[in-house]
């Protein structure tokens, strides 16, 4: 449940394949950079789910009860309502490229904890 979201459609062509995760549905991209030693807050969302896949070596992803260090390329699936977390343990910055599914709103983040004091 927490580890993957499968494809909705998985191609491959000559020079390799292509997965396709979404298809005119309202989603957000983004990637997130994070800095050595950085974290992001503890939380969860109540109106989105998240796939996130590990672009650099260096993560720790707390998911649940779970820690996990995930090696580049990792797929992550975060369904809204699920605590979780993002740091960067190793020596350079460490990126996630997120796509949001649902209604996406910094407000929805619901923050149990904070290294930087932020509610």
């Amino acid at each position: 449940m927490l580890d993957l979201m499968p494809p909705l459609v998985k191609v491959d062509k000559p020079w390799g394949r292509f997965e396709q995760y979404t298809r005119n549905l309202p989603s957000t991209v983004k990637i997130i950079t994070v800095v050595p030693g950085g974290c992001l807050s503890r939380q969860y969302h109540h109106h989105r789910d998240e796939l996130w896949v590990v672009l650099d070596p260096g993560a720790k992803v707390e998911l649940g009860e779970k820690v996990l260090e995930p090696a580049p390329e990792k797929k992550l699936f975060i369904p809204r309502g699920t605590v979780h977390r993002l740091s960067c343990v190793g020596e350079a910055a460490v990126r996630v490229l997120e796509v949001s599914f649902g209604e996406f709103d910094e407000d929805d983040i619901v923050r149990l904890e904070d290294a930087y004091g932020r509610r």
